[in-house]
């Protein structure tokens, strides 16, 4: 029996409806089906219809469910930059009691993760014309603000105490560092953390009461 809209199922722990786990299960097919494409080629050699045939959809499917091919690149940085923040918040958690010391771990682990990533190398390997550069950098501001967002919820969480716009100011130029040393990299992670940090300190021990 094909499962209702109304039907549950089972997503890890949690119990998800049928609709909503079924569009998960199509973004992870597109994502997947890009990253595919992305090993065999730029982005800016890849059509919208590339990526639905490879993902075994229509064309419409893909366009439907996101918009245009730059909202889909957009979205799939952001698929794509979720696994280093994820390691960003380990590194946070290990040193709630040095804030310095978080931040400073925090931008080692994602500069050093997404510098060793195959695919990122892939996404910034082009001229800024056409590939997938521009949607981090000239056309970023989507993934700066999630970014933004998701690393606010972070240090948040480890200094509820701090106050709101200084945290978020905080994980703004964060991410913005970030994005800057990724596509441009002068120094190896541990010492552009270092520097960071440097610069930051001050900073950060009045935002965080450190």
């Amino acid at each position: 029996m094909s499962a209702s809209a109304g039907t549950i199922v089972a997503v890890g722990t949690a119990r998800t409806p049928y609709p909503e786990a079924a569009r998960r299960l199509l973004r992870e097919t597109l994502f997947g089906a890009a990253r595919d494409e992305l090993q065999q080629r730029a982005w800016s050699e890849i059509t919208m219809s590339d990526v639905a045939t490879a993902a075994g959809v229509s064309r419409q499917t893909l366009y439907k469910e996101f918009g245009s091919r730059d909202e889909f690149g957009q979205a799939f940085v952001i698929h794509e930059g979720e696994r280093f923040l994820d390691g960003v918040d380990e590194a946070v958690k290990e040193h709630l009691d040095d804030p310095r010391a978080a931040v400073g771990a925090a931008l080692q682990a994602f500069l050093r993760s997404a510098g060793e990533d195959p695919l990122v190398r892939v996404l910034l390997s082009d001229d800024g014309t056409g590939g997938m550069l521009p949607l981090v950098t000239t056309q970023g501001m989507p993934v700066v603000q999630w970014a933004t967002a998701r690393l606010t919820a972070t240090i948040a969480d480890g200094w509820p105490q701090a106050p709101d716009p200084e945290v978020k100011l905080l994980a703004e130029s964060l991410v913005r560092l970030a994005i800057s040393y990724i596509t441009a990299p002068s120094d190896s992670p541990e010492k552009t953390a270092a520097q960071a940090g440097e610069l930051l300190g001050p900073f950060i021990d009045r935002a965080l009461g450190s």
